[in-house]
């Protein structure tokens, strides 16, 4: 499926300057890929370790990964030498375990900590006293965590026409996103929205986006 450049382009006339657009590029072809790159966009987001790995060395160096799916522990070292931001992180054993190979790699990794706002039970995530005991473990064993930093949250809103239920829970995150940016200097990204319900998360007040069947088009 080529890429939807005009399509591209309006999304980007529709999202306002602070706010980072991710390409999902997940199961796209690596032309595809480039394409867009030769747009003008550089943060891709992938799902799948072994994909990310086989796409990363045919793009330009300053390519942004953005890791979007859920990461298991194991595949960590993987991709700690270049990914950009993980937006996953659903366990305080993931959080170390990413601190130990960004170590290994001489790198500081940027983290999202996924916080469960959907209806559906298959979604990833803390819930919010999930949240509050993992955000007070790091603030009191930070400098045990040296190479990984918190940025912020993310989450994906139940996937229904509902539009109402859909701005409840993105007003929900972006609450707990306003409550503990106070304790985190650095806590400055809150990704949530996306090809369906992008332009409601960004009025509730998402600053990253991510986008892909706007953008290429729909897998079949």
């Amino acid at each position: 499926m080529p890429v939807q450049s005009d399509t591209y382009r309006r999304v980007l006339d529709t999202l306002p300057s602070p706010v980072t657009l991710v390409a999902v590029s997940k199961t796209q072809p690596v032309a595809d890929i480039l394409e867009t790159y030769a747009i003008g966009q550089r943060d891709f987001g992938e799902n799948y370790v072994q994909e990310l790995l086989d796409k990363q060395p045919q793009l330009p160096a300053d390519t942004r990964w953005h890791f979007i799916g859920h990461l298991q522990s194991n595949k960590v070292k993987y991709i700690a030498p270049f990914v950009h931001l993980i937006h996953g992180v659903d366990s305080y054993s993931l959080l170390k375990e990413i601190n130990k190979q960004a170590g290994k790699a001489g790198r500081i990794i940027d983290c999202l900590l996924q916080v469960h706002i959907a209806r559906e039970e298959t979604k990833f995530g803390f819930d919010a006293d999930e949240l509050k005991g993992v955000l007070q473990h790091y603030n009191e064993h930070r400098k045990d965590l040296p190479h990984v930093r918190i940025r912020g949250l993310m989450g994906m809103a139940s996937y229904s026409s509902d539009h109402i239920l859909v701005r409840e829970e993105f007003e929900g995150l972006k609450h707990l996103f306003t409550h503990y940016k106070t304790q985190l200097p650095e806590w400055d990204i809150l990704s949530m929205g996306m090809s369906s319900d992008y332009t409601i998360a960004i009025e509730c007040g998402s600053t990253l986006v991510r986008i892909g069947s706007l953008i290429f088009g729909l897998r079949g």
